[in-house]
């Protein structure tokens, strides 16, 4: 039977008094994706006032900004629109939830948390075989001897360790990425391709050992400022990666392979940066066998400050005049047996990532050739906010 995701949902702990922002796709003739406002009363378009969500962060004071407007259409109450985002449940004359990010790049932190760093090093040491994984997670908790959470990327002391390790060849990339002074910032996915609250997020169909990633994600202007935070789910491809570093692009970047919401939470007297500093986000995957796997992410562990992390992104060697969202890590990787080998997902998984002030981003896993395929870019966004009038 088809698990129906809108019970999974939870809204932010303090329901709907914070600043939510998102996209809607309003069905019609004259409809296509809408920027709204979420608030207790229901859900508003305001796209005559910011036709993108891009152009809306990069207001001065995105949340101030929206406070002010008069608002427009009431395209309903949330929880009509969330659950209306199960394509199997939609009713296509009525509006959905989008991933609330537009023209932004779509950019992600790897690496970051220690936990996952030591499982990067066991996929690149089993060679992207689940069976051997067990064998080299053993190894390097014997050798490297030392708790990398206590340890700070760049500092003298991972100095100090890189070299040591070095000496008994056990340096790794990931290591280099996970104690060394620069980050791996990566490119996720393209503008426009994330989908949102309820859709089905994408596997591809060769891969056998695979992960979802449940991380915040964090929404920065075009001047590298953050305004807010929402849920993401940084799908990775185990067997991929543990394979070859080169073949990142094709673990990381596939049809609904990325999934983000289910509302941007703007920055305002009610949340701010550190709240995102003390998230818990938690991780729930239930699957049709009957299989349930649950986990958790503490940002309180995370090796590189979330400032720090934007820093490596934008800057004078790199500009983003549209902006972009930033996945900022994990510190999950299940090692979990699911059929006798490492976890790996199964079409029909529904995936719950959860964290107090951000509420729930629910979606149902198929192979990325049977998701619905991406067709509405840039181009396709351009023509359709020119014919609407909102350019």
């Amino acid at each position: 039977m088809t698990q129906t995701l809108i019970s999974r949902y939870a809204p932010p702990a303090d329901g709907y008094v914070g600043t939510l922002v998102g996209r809607a796709w309003i069905p019609g003739p004259d409809g296509g994706p809408a920027v709204v406002v979420v608030r207790r009363d229901g859900v508003f378009d305001i796209s005559h006032h910011a036709a993108t969500l891009s152009a809306l962060f990069d207001h001065d004071d995105p949340a101030g900004f929206v406070h002010g407007l008069a608002l427009g259409d009431r395209l309903g109450d949330a929880a009509t629109l969330l659950a209306n985002s199960d394509p199997t449940q939609r009713d296509p004359a009525a509006p959905w939830l989008l991933a609330p990010v537009d023209l932004q790049a779509i950019k992600a932190a790897g690496v970051t948390f220690a936990e996952s760093l030591l499982e990067r090093v066991v996929e690149e040491q089993a060679k992207g075989d689940p069976a051997a994984a067990g064998q080299a997670r053993a190894a390097l908790a014997r050798e490297i001897g030392a708790d990398l959470s206590q340890i700070r990327p760049g500092s003298a002391e991972a100095e100090r360790l890189r070299a040591a390790l070095s000496a008994r060849g056990l340096w790794s990339q990931y290591l280099e990425v996970g104690l060394g002074p620069d980050a791996e910032v990566f490119t996720k996915a393209q503008p426009l391709s994330a989908v949102g609250f309820g859709a089905d997020i994408g596997i591809h169909p060769r891969s056998a050992w695979n992960n979802p990633e449940p991380e915040i994600v964090l929404a920065v202007s075009s001047a590298g400022r953050i305004v807010g935070a929402t849920l993401g789910n940084d799908v990775n491809l185990r067997d991929f990666e543990g394979r070859s570093a080169l073949l990142l692009g094709k673990a990381k970047d596939n049809n609904a392979s990325t999934a983000i919401g289910p509302f941007v939470r703007l920055f305002d007297a009610t949340f701010s940066l550190d709240d995102v500093r003390a998230a818990e986000v938690a991780l729930r995957v239930e699957g049709e066998d009957g299989f349930v796997l649950n986990g958790t992410s503490s940002m309180r562990r995370i090796s590189r400050d979330p400032e720090d992390l934007v820093r490596q992104t934008i800057g004078a060697t790199h500009q983003y005049p549209d902006g972009f969202v930033l996945f900022l890590g994990t510190m999950f990787a299940p090692t979990a047996l699911r059929g006798g080998a490492g976890f790996t997902h199964k079409p029909g998984d529904v995936v719950t990532i959860s964290a107090a002030p951000l509420g729930a981003l629910v979606n149902r896993v198929t192979h990325s050739d049977a998701a619905p395929p991406w067709t509405f870019g840039v181009r396709a966004l351009m023509d359709n906010l020119a014919r609407r009038g909102l350019l």
